[in-house]
């Protein structure tokens, strides 16, 4: 473990709950690696005292930065001073850079993670038919991401259907050459299944998706990463489908993010 001394600088990470994040041991592990005088801690903070705490962060003037993560994504894009043009399209941020004057600066790595997270274990998204479980701050990087990709095609499905249309219409705007539409339950028909919800993270959850729909040709992908088989996992690997852990994406961020706080 790094020490701590007067001279770290600090990075943190922000959600609700907290006990499942892998990022700071990650991030710690980089920093140690690399002889980096430089920290990551977890900080749990409810919705409605995020402001407060941001307003407090701007003040910390060893803190370089912080990520944020469920569910707090949406809501920090409107607390930044500026945002990444992916940001901005996306509408959610999930890691912020500090300046030495307290400014801060917000971008979405999501969607890019987890591109590379697959390309990493040689899955490629570049002409195939995608489907997103889910319409939140990640989903929408992923949809950025897999559409600036050149998916061929891709599928939105959400509880609220309200909000998975208005994901469409906000990335047909960015990408109108590319094919998209509000779908179902059912994942038929794609390559690759991505489960970009939180279900799966507890106990008891519901699956984000009618597992019959799911067969032995598509690659299915996980966010999460703890549980690392989650239950949708499981039932695909039952069916014969490919699985993709959430691993990756989280190794493949952490070069991106590393990068983006350092700037």
């Amino acid at each position: 473990m790094t020490k701590i001394s007067g001279t770290t600088r600090v990075f943190a990470i922000l959600a609700d709950p907290i006990h499942h994040v892998q990022t700071p041991q990650a991030v710690n592990e980089v920093f140690q690696a690399e002889k980096l005088d430089a920290a990551m801690i977890p900080i749990h903070v409810k919705q409605e005292h995020l402001q407060r705490l941001v307003d407090g962060l701007r003040g910390i003037q060893n803190l370089d930065g912080f990520v944020v993560t469920v569910p707090h994504k949406r809501a920090m894009a409107a607390l930044c001073d500026q945002l990444t043009p992916a940001a901005a399209r996306i509408g959610a941020v999930n890691v912020v850079r500090r300046t030495a004057a307290g400014a801060l600066l917000g971008g979405m790595l999501d969607g890019e993670g987890f591109v590379a997270g697959l390309r990493s274990q040689g899955l490629e998204v570049t002409g195939r038919r995608i489907y997103i479980a889910g319409a939140g701050g990640a989903a929408s990087a992923i949809f950025h991401a897999v559409a600036q990709a050149g998916a061929s095609h891709v599928t939105v499905a959400n509880r609220t259907s309200s909000k998975a249309d208005e994901l469409v219409s906000r990335m047909r705007q960015a990408f109108p050459a590319v094919s998209m539409s509000v779908g179902t339950p059912d994942a038929g028909g794609h390559d690759i299944v991505v489960n970009a919800t939180s279900l799966g993270m507890h106990a008891g959850d519901a699956l984000p998706l009618d597992p019959g729909s799911l067969d032995r040709g598509q690659t299915v992908a996980e966010i999460i990463m703890q549980p690392e088989q989650t239950p949708l996992l499981a039932e695909a690997k039952r069916r014969g489908c490919r699985i993709q852990y959430g691993a990756p994406m989280l190794r493949c961020q952490l070069e991106l993010m590393t990068g983006f706080m350092r700037q």
